[in-house]
């Protein structure tokens, strides 16, 4: 049997995406910006797949600039709006516990001589509200906070995020990544007060280089990427056809169809698996149960193991996880969310993130407890020898 429990790293690409992106790169093929009948039907995939978007956000079309994803979202956000509001100010604002696509452009602006203030979390990843009233200032320019932490699915407070720094100031920007909760949950942006949002295709069954990044109209934001002036100058190059079709056949399938259930079946997945791991010995859960953290996300610390021989002890029995979030996982050093949420030093290099997607059946996680219920002994045993 297998169990793949890594899909907040990537998803498998859903059928109907695969069959829609064949049919844009094989019939429909012409350059989108391309004045005849071919450039026409090429374009039509692209104001779909914007419609279909912009329908799951009540937004308007004309707001959804598209992307090679999540990556390039947040560095267009936080760079771009930056730049284009540097002489407004010099100061932003980002939580401390973001994934490295946010925290490496805040890092590369505080080089550039912005001045940048790290929120602190509490011991289950949620960002201090009062530190952040305390650093607004008349300087602030950008606030970014993501939606659902990668490694322990903890779900921010964006809604009372975007209150505090709209009533303080509205010509404050503020940015949501939402990599890891687009497809989770409905994010209606101009109700949460949201200027820019970004989205990762190949979270939710699209393809791996799509995504886009809501930009609400008329917010002061640069493109860092020139060209040929594509998608109105905001991002030049020609568009990625075939993904942005897939991408738009990903929404559509996950926000137009049962979506309420997906998403009651994800939280019975992972109560069911936090259920079997709150029975093992000396494993600690990371993650909240239903409604109180993302439904697709288990972090769980297992005592006296480290996490990347028990990630391999698992693939050689066909279980897939992960141990951090995959995009620095071939960097080293310890995780920032662990360090932030005070995890006990014993335990950092010891936490494995099990992540889920419609599709995962409860045999899947029966099948990873009954295997973790005899590896987990057998590797402690070896360690304390």
């Amino acid at each position: 049997m297998e169990a793949y429990l890594d899909n907040s790293a990537t998803t498998r690409t859903a059928d109907p995406v695969v069959q829609i992106m064949i049919e844009a790169m094989q019939v429909n093929y012409g350059n989108p910006s391309a004045k005849h009948i071919k450039g026409v039907e090429a374009e039509s995939y692209v104001k779909e797949a914007a419609s279909i978007i912009a329908k799951s956000l009540k937004v308007l079309d004309k707001e959804i600039l598209f992307t090679s994803g999540g990556t390039e979202s947040n560095n267009t956000a936080i760079i771009g709006t930056a730049m284009a509001n540097k002489r407004k100010g010099n100061h932003l604002i980002v939580s401390s516990v973001e994934h490295a696509s946010v925290k490496e452009p805040f890092n590369f602006l505080e080089r550039e001589g912005f001045r940048v203030t790290y929120l602190p979390v509490n011991s289950e990843g949620i960002v201090d509200l009062e530190a952040l009233k305390e650093a607004l200032d008349e300087e602030t320019i950008l606030v970014s906070c993501m939606h659902v932490n990668n490694e322990i699915g903890a779900i921010e407070p964006i809604e009372e995020i975007g209150r505090i720094v709209k009533e303080y100031n509205p010509d404050i920007i503020y940015h949501v990544d939402a990599i890891q909760s687009y497809g989770k949950f409905r994010i209606y942006p101009k109700k949460l007060g949201i200027d820019l949002l970004s989205v990762s295709g190949h979270k939710i069954h699209g393809p791996k280089g799509s995504g886009f990044l809501y930009i609400k109209d008329k917010t002061r934001i640069k493109p860092i990427i020139y060209g040929g002036g594509q998608q109105k100058g905001m991002r030049s190059g020609t568009e990625n056809v075939p993904a942005i079709a897939g991408l738009g056949k990903a929404v559509e399938l996950i926000y137009n169809s049962d979506f309420d259930k997906k998403i009651e079946h994800l939280y019975e997945v992972k109560d069911h698996l936090i259920d079997g791991l709150e029975k093992m010995e000396d494993v600690q859960i990371n993650s909240k149960r239903d409604g109180e953290s993302a439904p697709q996300i288990v972090s769980a610390s297992f005592k006296d193991v480290r996490a990347e021989v028990l990630l391999h002890a698992l693939e050689e029995k066909n279980i897939f996880v992960s141990s951090g979030s995959a995009c620095s996982s071939n960097k080293p050093g310890l995780s920032n969310t662990l360090v932030a949420i005070g995890l006990a030093n014993n335990l950092l290099d010891s936490t494995i993130r099990f992540s889920f997607n419609y599709e995962t059946s409860i045999e899947e996680i029966d099948y990873a407890l009954e295997v973790l219920n005899t590896l987990v002994p057998q590797l402690r045993r070896f360690v304390r020898k």
